[in-house]
């Protein structure tokens, strides 16, 4: 099943959602908005004042960041959901990023084999990246993402409106992901938005976070459960998830510390012209703050990466790039590799 994309065309994307709602398709349905302290507080006015059809809705409030993608609070959750008896008709609508998204999708899927839940994301990341696709998991042993399932929403809400709500860290992250996912499928707006970044004048147009959106879906459409295609979306997170998980980076930001670990590589294994690196190495200081690895660090690093869930046969493997547009997948990246490149990064 692809999910209903919900965009603010003629009428706000929450509205639209409302009359969805009120459809013979939700009629016996009891619905549970799931969010933490921040979209509680910043959300919680704009979601009800435009779906009157949620204000009788139950919340289930989780943690504010990874902390929330946990077995521990999944659990916790599948019992509130006992307790309020909800059944295979209720709905899951998380209102949140992408922590949220990740745990209430997760809960969906699994509660009484799989129940029906919306994403409304309320970042950045979440608009172009976490809400869409349907992966759902929790962390565990503290690695990212080990433990989930794929289970597609019944819609995503893009809302454009949430984005007041958002500190400039958290915009900061959404635009490392959307300049991620340029840098895989549009070459033009991947220009645009490294030209914006480096005059420090970034326009987050609603065309910008549609295009992300369009990019991601029609990927996930062709390869559903990443058995090959959809790996391209992953440019940067196999430096990324080891770089979050050991230097207590946002997500966002890792990511583009490990799209420079992406590009240097690229270089060095499939001739991307050097002067990509370059540009980008002078961008990311207006991303993210400078990391300084010493060896120690890159054999802790390392480690983690050897448990990253898309390696295979025992090997590393990286998403690189020929050129801007143009990724290849499962690169497999050896180990001394892996130290040159941490040890680069750090002298930039």
């Amino acid at each position: 099943m692809n999910p209903r994309i919900l965009f603010p065309n003629r009428y706000p994307a929450l509205a639209s959602l409302n009359r969805m709602l009120r459809g013979a398709k939700y009629k016996d349905a009891k619905f549970f908005i799931l969010l933490d302290e921040n979209t509680y507080n910043n959300c919680i006015p704009l979601l009800i004042s435009r779906m009157p059809v949620l204000e009788q809705s139950e919340f289930m409030e989780v943690p504010v960041g990874e902390e929330a993608k946990s077995i521990e609070i999944a659990s916790q959750l599948w019992g509130a959901l006992l307790e309020s008896g909800a059944d295979r008709n209720s709905v899951i609508i998380n209102l949140g990023g992408g922590n949220v998204s990740d745990i209430g999708g997760f809960v969906a899927s699994a509660f009484k084999r799989g129940i029906r839940y919306i994403n409304v994301p309320t970042s950045l990341v979440g608009m172009i990246d976490a809400a869409i696709g349907g992966k759902t998991a929790v962390n565990f042993e503290g690695m990212k993402n080990q433990i989930g399932f794929f289970h597609q929403p019944d819609a995503i809400c893009i809302e454009p409106d949430f984005l007041d709500t958002l500190p400039g860290e958290e915009l900061t992250c959404g635009i490392c992901e959307m300049l991620k996912t340029f840098a895989i499928a549009n070459p033009e707006m991947y220009a645009i938005l490294s030209n914006q970044i480096a005059t420090g004048n970034v326009a987050l147009s609603d065309e910008f976070i549609k295009e992300c959106v369009m990019i991601k879906e029609g990927v996930v459409k062709q390869d559903p459960e990443e058995k090959g295609l959809r790996k391209i979306l992953n440019l940067g997170h196999t430096f990324g998830h080891a770089i979050e998980s050991y230097s207590n980076i946002p997500h966002g930001k890792a990511v583009a510390l490990g799209m420079w670990c992406s590009f240097y590589l690229s270089v060095n294994k499939l001739g991307l012209d050097k002067k990509v690196l370059e540009d980008y190495g002078r961008l990311l200081p207006s991303l993210v703050k400078p990391v300084r690895y010493n060896l120690k660090d890159t054999e802790t690093i390392l480690q983690l990466m050897r448990q990253d869930k898309k390696n295979a046969d025992g090997l590393i493997l990286c998403v690189l790039l020929q050129e801007i547009g143009v990724p290849v997948i499962d690169v497999a990246i050896d180990e001394n590799e892996i130290r040159d490149t941490l040890l680069a990064l750090s002298k930039l």
